[in-house]
């Protein structure tokens, strides 16, 4: 069986997988703030800290989860990814049953560090192949998250009271069982046996993780994928407390959601060929213009298709940004040296998450969600400059 026919399979599985465990992301982060916002009593300021010990369980686990692959191979790791966020559906759960707000907060860490795992399925299917199959690759196995889309927030409303009168606890029991659906997709996974112990301390692991992380492009393209991430995750975290403080239904908002999750993997499809077509750095920037669209539409109005609208635009901008700036960092580093440069990159961008998703709640209560949605501006520009200056840099070289 040839190089690519192996990385297809492998996308494939990797796909379905992402629907099914990915799911586990929108289950979490559409009802975490409202769970939140349950458990608290009479100050609702940290109703959001549960999606932010989601985020910090990420970013904490991107690089032990990195390096453990490095070890036991990427077929186990993901299956223990998955087995991390059964645990923390089980205590999310438990946690919402006995009304502890803490106690669900460090269910929705733990799930967060199985999502750490789901987020290097993207980096796994770029590791088979030919370098011209990495992009789509890529592409393909962020498609599967249209499943994740539908699938969480669908969990959310059909299960939500199932351990009625307690809303909620349901739809985090019924995410263990999406769980083990995903670790027997992953069961089938093939990739390389994983080093002995023995070639890993005789192995090359190229050069030093500062030199590898100070190369202009790296730099550039972690300012992207983090200045794309933050926001979507800035602006998501808040629409469903906005949306229910506008008299919004927790359906319609739960719905919003799900087309928002949809919206930011269904341009994968195609974005792998547009970035062979284009280049990754103007699939970035367009990304960034499209998230200033959502700023726009959010700041027009708070009916319902308004919010719906900016969550679908705010789902493909993030798509692009962060597709584009993925592939630009792939071109950063030699494949022994990919552990630690995607588990550096995924630590910064997951820390950076879960610093914006704990100010959302806190930005949201202080000045609005029109205040809010301004902080798009900023960071747009940020972004779009230190792209014009790479290219110039790269250009001159050239010349």
């Amino acid at each position: 069986m040839d190089t690519n026919s192996v990385a297809k399979r492998n996308v494939l599985l990797l796909s379905a997988s992402q629907a099914i465990a990915g799911a586990a992301a929108p289950l979490s982060i559409s009802i975490g703030g409202l769970a939140g916002f349950y458990l608290l009593g009479d100050d609702k300021t940290l109703a959001t800290a549960p999606v932010t010990a989601f985020n910090v369980g990420t970013a904490l686990v991107a690089l032990p989860a990195a390096m453990l692959m490095r070890n036991i191979g990427r077929r186990l790791g993901f299956i223990s990814g998955a087995s991390i966020a059964i645990c923390g559906m089980l205590i999310a759960g438990s946690a919402l049953m006995i009304g502890n707000f803490w106690l669900f907060a460090v269910g929705l860490m733990f799930i967060g560090g199985g999502n750490s795992f789901t987020q290097q399925y993207r980096f796994a299917a770029a590791d088979q192949g030919d370098e011209k199959f990495k992009v789509k690759a890529i592409s393909w196995v962020l498609a599967g998250g249209i499943g994740a889309a539908v699938i969480g927030p669908q969990v959310v409303i059909h299960a939500r009271e199932l351990m009625a009168p307690i809303p909620f606890a349901g739809a985090y029991f019924a995410g263990t069982g999406l769980l083990l659906i995903a670790i027997l997709i992953l069961s089938f996974l093939r990739f390389e046996k994983p080093l002995s112990k023995k070639d890993r301390a005789n192995e090359d692991t190229g050069r030093p993780l500062f030199e590898i992380m100070t190369q202009p492009r790296f730099m550039v393209s972690v300012i992207c994928a983090i200045g794309a991430y933050t926001l979507m995750a800035f602006v998501m975290t808040a629409a469903p407390l906005a949306m229910i403080a506008c008299g919004i239904s927790i359906e319609d908002s739960t719905l919003g959601i799900q087309w928002h999750v949809m919206a930011m993997f269904g341009p994968s499809f195609f974005t792998g060929h547009l970035i062979a077509r284009f280049g990754k750095e103007k699939i970035v920037a367009v990304g960034m213009f499209i998230l200033v669209t959502c700023a726009l539409v959010a700041l027009s109005g708070i009916e319902l298709w308004q919010f719906w609208l900016a969550l679908v635009l705010l789902g493909i901008g993030w798509n692009f940004g962060f597709i584009g700036a993925t592939a630009m960092l792939t071109e950063c580093y030699r494949p022994e040296e990919k552990s630690k440069a995607q588990g550096a990159n995924d630590f910064l961008l997951f820390g950076s998450v879960a610093f914006a998703s704990l100010m959302s709640g806190q930005t949201l209560n202080a000045y609005g969600w029109d205040t809010l949605n301004m902080v798009i501006f900023p960071v747009v520009v940020l972004c779009l400059a230190a792209l014009v200056l790479l290219l110039r840099s790269e250009r001159k070289k050239a010349a």
